[in-house]
């Protein structure tokens, strides 16, 4: 037996088929799952995204096999679509690093992670490279500037309007919200009770951040459908409406928007008094309200332009 494995042309010759057959098992893994138009979705990108999305919210480790994969094929088609859509009017899927490295710094930061560093050692427990999240960063990144591009002109802003809301509110309480959403869709009015009841029986069983991360259409359903702290001020009076008839932990009624059907659920309340800088307010005010105008121009663009794309489950 030393004689043989010491014979040199045999050893190489083990190697050539050792090196064969890994190839085989490598390529039976990695199967082709999905296509969008010409883009490909492998059962390694699957993996990957399960394992990015727990890195972003542990409860989806919680989660049964197939809503998983349901939840990771979701997401990849709709960054495919993006994807695709982007590289219509730019010719790579790139941004500067310092933009990167600041959404970079926001999602750890929200994680509780202090340092860049302290991040990739994190990642790295879930099998993840930073450049695959980088990549994920700038389709994101370049996805909102062609919203922008788009829909700015579109923007709505009363001025009067928010300067008046500002102005009742000084030297008094301000009333703020920390909130989580779902926003979904229904191809008709007559399937929103079934589709609201099977989203609420999905929060008694898997918990809100689970459902979000299943049911909603939101970008930040990655992250378990989280908001920051918003403004009483800010908020539309439908929303205002519905947020002061629940309290902590419940959720509002559907509520009707041009990107679909929301859901809100009352994290926290907190209320603070402070002197306040009109013009720094309105600041704040038109940035939010510009926010939210454009990430509804956004899902109804992406709900538009998805209706023309050709998925095939392989």
């Amino acid at each position: 037996m030393m004689m043989l494995f010491g014979n040199k042309k045999i050893r190489f010759f083990i190697f050539i088929i050792f090196c064969f057959l890994s190839c085989n098992l490598y390529a039976l893994e990695n199967k082709i799952l999905i296509k969008v138009n010409n883009e490909i979705i492998t059962s390694l990108d699957i993996n990957s995204e399960i394992n990015y999305l727990i890195a972003l919210n542990k409860n989806i480790e919680n989660l049964d096999k197939e809503k998983k994969y349901n939840i990771a094929k979701n997401s990849l088609i709709r960054e495919r679509i993006k994807k695709i859509e982007i590289l219509n009017y730019v010719k790579k899927i790139e941004i500067e690093e310092k933009i990167s490295d600041e959404i970079l710094k926001s999602t750890y930061s929200r994680l509780g992670i202090n340092s860049k560093a302290e991040f990739l050692m994190y990642i790295k427990n879930y099998n993840i490279n930073i450049n695959t999240i980088v990549k994920k960063v700038s389709i994101e990144v370049l996805w909102n500037q062609l919203i922008v591009s788009k829909f700015s002109d579109k923007i709505k802003i009363n001025k009067d309007q928010l300067k008046n809301k500002i102005l009742t509110k000084d030297n008094k309480e301000i009333k703020r919200y920390l909130l989580s959403e779902i926003l979904f869709n229904v191809s008709n009015n007559n399937e929103l009770k079934a589709k609201h009841n099977k989203i609420k029986a999905s929060i008694e069983e898997l918990g809100f951040e689970n459902t979000a991360a299943i049911y909603s259409i939101s970008d930040n359903s990655k992250i378990g459908g989280k908001l920051d702290w918003i403004n009483e001020g800010i908020l539309n009076e439908k929303i205002r409406n519905e947020l002061n008839n629940i309290n902590i932990g419940d959720l509002t009624n559907p509520i009707i928007t041009p990107g679909g059907f929301l859901l809100l659920k009352i994290e926290d309340i907190k209320s603070i008094k402070k002197k306040i800088d009109l013009n720094k307010e309105l600041e704040i005010m038109i940035n939010n309200e510009s926010n939210k105008q454009l990430n509804q121009y956004s899902n109804i663009y992406f709900n538009k332009i998805s209706k023309n794309f050709q998925i095939d489950e392989l």
